[in-house]
Parts: C-alpha cells; structure tokens; sequence
C-alpha cells in the first residue's frame, strides 16, 4: 500500500438528487455534483477549487432539488458520468492516497452507497476526516452545528452558495483550516 500524502486534505462536498418528501418510484438519490478544494495542511491556504458536475443515471433532478442546489437538470444533464468523476478524483487529485474530508458522514456514505450500486471503484482510501464532529470537539460544543451554522459560530462568512458543492467544499476548507491553524 502507498504511503499517505498529508501535506494537503481534499475537501469535498457532494450535492445529489433530492424530493421534497421520499424518492419517486424507481429513483434513488444519486450524486449530481462533486465539489472539490484541497487546503494545504502546513499554511492553510485553499486552493483548486473546482466542480465536477455529474449526469444522474437512476434519477432526475426535481425543482426541490435545484430550489435548494440552484442546480438545473440541464446543468446535471451535461455532466460526465460517475465512474469517470472517480476517476478524476484519483488519478488528478491522489485521493485514494490523501486524507480527505468532508462536513459529516453523508459524503461519506453516498460516495459508498453509489460505488457500490454502479460498480465503480471507490476514489477514496480509508482517511475520511469529518469536520462536523472536529469542530464540534475543538469547540466543545454541546451539539454538532451545520455549516452554516458553524461559520456563523466561528465569525467567518459564507462564501459562494449554500447547497452547492464548490462552494460548501471552500467554505468547509475555511473552517478546517481554522481547527488546523490552532
């Protein structure tokens, strides 16, 4: 097995298929956007910001889903497939070697859940860091906050949209980076 890569964390914020109420026959939530940024562990810099926007296979983007994502069906539409947005993420960002992390366990498991129902290769390796929980330790918090919540917490602003990946992803990178700085 390869040795880790620590000197950068990959952030990533997903952003999937959703209803207002349970999935409609014959669908599932499915990953329609994957947000990306790397922040550089030893300054705290956020860099490669980036979006990869991802074509559903099993499901439609419904007008809840693009009310709280402001992604389109369009949008989703001209996406690349699941299996090649794995691949990027381990041939172009090293995550199969990098630690990464993510606002709590849903990425996580919709990454898991998809893999598995697609049979695609998991980008992933084992070093999955979840941010909700760290800040809530760090901050000896009572409860776990949401993001938003926790940038408010922390004094900073949220950047970008709230809901879509790129930006939840550079936002969750601004708050790691505090937790790392201290």
């Amino acid at each position: 097995m390869a040795k880790p890569l620590l000197d950068r964390v990959l952030v990533v914020d997903v952003e999937a298929t959703c209803w207002d109420g349970p999935a409609p026959d014959g669908m599932v939530s499915e990953i329609i956007e994957i947000g990306l940024c790397e922040l550089e562990v030893a300054t705290g810099q956020r860099s490669g910001r980036r979006s990869l926007m991802v074509e559903p296979e099993r499901s439609t983007v419904s007008p809840f889903c693009t009310g709280l994502t402001t992604i389109t069906p369009e949008q989703a539409a001209d996406g690349i497939g699941f299996a090649e947005a794995c691949e990027i993420l381990r041939d172009e960002y090293g995550a199969g070697h990098r630690v990464w992390a993510s606002w709590g366990e849903y990425d996580r498991a919709q990454f898991t859940r998809q893999c598995t129902a697609t049979d695609t290769r998991y980008p992933f390796g084992t070093r999955h860091l979840n941010v909700k929980n760290l800040y809530s330790l760090m901050n000896s918090l009572d409860r776990e906050l949401g993001m938003a919540g926790a940038l408010q917490h922390a004094g900073l602003p949220l950047e970008g949209t709230h809901h879509r990946g790129v930006d939840d992803a550079w936002n969750i990178a601004g708050l790691l980076s505090g937790l790392l700085g201290r």
